[in-house]
């Protein structure tokens, strides 16, 4: 099982912005209610995806920094980074499909063997 490890201003370039595969940012915050209800469906993308495509979650109260530099300014915010590439972004707690739909995550999916 994939876990969604945590990130923090401190830690959100390293992770974040120098990887080496795509990564997945939840933007939340603990009194946001749909982020409590998006949190499963990347769960579920973190399991399809893992080695793939990593999925951390950012608290952006706690980490103020980050999410201002990007003007994260609706929670939940999901973005996808691909490395050299701008991020893509979308708004709101939806099921596991449509951000894969979103991002066009099926092209990471690994080929599966009989």
């Amino acid at each position: 099982m994939a876990e969604v490890n945590a990130v923090t201003d401190e830690t959100f370039e390293q992770v974040v912005l120098n990887a080496d595969r795509p990564i997945i940012v939840d933007f939340w915050a603990t009194w946001c209610g749909p982020c409590r209800m998006v949190a499963p469906e990347l769960e579920k993308l973190a399991n399809k995806y893992s080695g793939s495509i990593d999925v951390v979650k950012m608290d952006v109260d706690a980490n103020p920094g980050v999410s201002q530099a990007l003007q994260i300014m609706t929670l939940p915010t999901i973005a996808f980074f691909r490395p050299g590439q701008p991020p893509m972004a979308v708004v709101g707690a939806m099921p596991a499909e449509q951000f894969e739909a979103r991002f066009g995550l099926s092209q990471y999916a690994k080929a599966k063997t009989s």
